[in-house]
């Protein structure tokens, strides 16, 4: 039995001493420079214009010898794919990361939305944390590959797609239909994790394994058209706001899967009381409404995991202020859970709202394919759990997302996808400030995750 500990002792160490070393404080400023320069491109979605970042990236891959390919539904909005040969004798990894972001209001920013400030090792733009760190990620793994002319037992596949804030017709779903031999892996990892810190230290390595699915639903009213002067029981405002007020009031049933399952045993076990004695709680069915009702109030996105939500997003109705109008409809944001029968959940619905008057309509197709959750017993799962010991010494859990991502689509075809990220602090709430004002993220951050995923790679590669 000695013998054999002291070989596993020999073959781990010979391991770490062949691991490549790399320089991250001297990469950090070509890091920030390729970062910065994507973070320059507008690619806002839409009209999203992404070929303009994928140009860009081309000549970076390419001055090195990486080869690229594009590949474009529309002209400008085209996808960059290079690889890294491997042995062949595991089959791919595909790390992923989406060049569109989201659109702003400029007057609501402090700073050039595209400017990519640099205030105190704090870099403000558009796009800094959804999701141009993983594409700065993907470039410089590539690079570090190629300059190193490391040999691995399997392909690195680099995904840099259009269309994620929405329009993925032209992102992942062309490359799905269209070119999947090009991107087809046994892994992926794209964005929609996390390195959660709490008190300046990291806590948690969050990794996503499944997403609940966006389901919009359209609530429609109908009644008499009239003057404002004389009201009308059949008024389709009324009885808009008041199926929007008894939708949005629906407490929809919990509901746990194995995904946050794990997630709410995991944190219990790292987490203070009061807290662990709730994350347990929950695991509970004699005590699970009172930590659910809590988590309402003061932790909505635990809230969410729990449930498919039901959450009113716009109203549109009338024209004139003393016009009773005959029509008007309202947008439900429903995130389902990956295995909710939505046939029987319209249903449910529409006796909640019980109204004769409003039409619920379910959507005609789902904007990502539902599928079944990525394992949380793979090679890879078990590689993030070893990279967060040794990066961070912190544990790694499982994570459903209350948002969408196209690992949605990767998963519909049987690839084990999962979500990674930057460090998120509790003053920069749970996303990090994607989507929001001021988008921003630490310097040390984005060269965290590019370290974890790179680590990752040697490991599972």
């Amino acid at each position: 039995m000695k013998l054999i500990a002291c070989c596993l002792l020999m073959a781990a160490a010979v391991s770490a001493q062949d691991r490549p070393a790399v320089d991250w404080r001297k990469l950090e400023p070509e890091i920030l420079a390729t970062f910065t320069t994507l973070l320059k491109i507008d690619t806002s979605n839409p009209p999203g214009n992404e070929t303009r970042a994928a140009n860009t990236i081309k000549t970076i891959l390419e001055r090195e010898g990486v080869g690229c390919q594009l590949f474009a539904l529309d002209p400008a909005r085209a996808n960059l794919v290079a690889r890294i040969k491997g042995t062949g004798r595991k089959k791919p990894l595909l790390i992923m990361g989406h060049t569109d972001v989201v659109g702003v209001q400029r007057d609501k920013w402090t700073v050039d939305p595209f400017g990519a400030v640099n205030n105190n090792g704090v870099i403000y733009a558009r796009g800094a944390r959804d999701d141009k760190p993983h594409v700065a990620a993907g470039v410089m793994i590539l690079l570090l590959l190629k300059r190193m002319n490391i040999q691995l037992d399997r392909d690195v596949i680099f995904l840099a797609e259009a269309g994620e804030e929405g329009t993925s017709t032209f992102g992942v779903d062309y490359m799905v239909k269209e070119h999947w031999a090009e991107i087809e892996a046994e892994y992926a990892i794209a964005e929609g994790g996390s390195i959660v810190e709490e008190q300046g230290k990291p806590h948690h390595v969050l990794i996503s394994n499944t997403e609940k699915s966006p389901q919009r639903i359209r609530l429609v009213a109908h009644g008499p058209a009239g003057h404002g002067s004389r009201p009308e029981i059949a008024n389709a405002v009324v009885h808009l706001a008041d199926a929007v007020a008894r939708a949005g009031r629906w407490q929809t049933p919990v509901r746990l899967n194995e995904t946050t399952r794990a997630y709410f045993e995991r944190l219990a076990a790292i987490s203070p009381s009061p807290s662990a004695e709730r994350y347990r709680d929950i695991l509970n069915p004699a005590r699970a409404a009172a930590v659910d009702a809590y988590f309402r109030e003061s932790e909505p996105g635990h809230y969410s995991i729990l449930r498919t939500s039901v959450v009113p997003t716009i109203i549109n109705i009338g024209f004139r202020s003393n016009v009773i109008p005959s029509e008007g409809e309202a947008m439900l944001d429903v995130r389902a859970l990956p295995d909710e029968d939505m046939t029987k959940f319209v249903a449910e619905l529409r006796r909640v709202i019980d109204d004769p008057s409003i039409e619920v309509i379910p959507p005609k197709t789902n904007a990502r394919p539902v599928s079944t959750p990525s394992r949380i017993d793979t090679e890879l799962f078990r590689v993030f759990e070893k990279v967060g010991r040794r990066m961070f010494n912190v544990p790694t859990l499982p994570n459903m997302m209350t948002g969408a991502t196209d690992n949605a689509q990767l998963r519909a075809k049987g690839v084990q996808a999962y979500g990674t990220g930057p460090i998120v602090s509790p003053e920069e709430g749970p996303l990090g400030g994607a989507h929001g004002d001021d988008e921003h993220i630490a310097v040390r951050s984005l060269m965290a995750l590019i370290e974890y995923l790179w680590n990752v790679l040697m490991e599972i590669g």
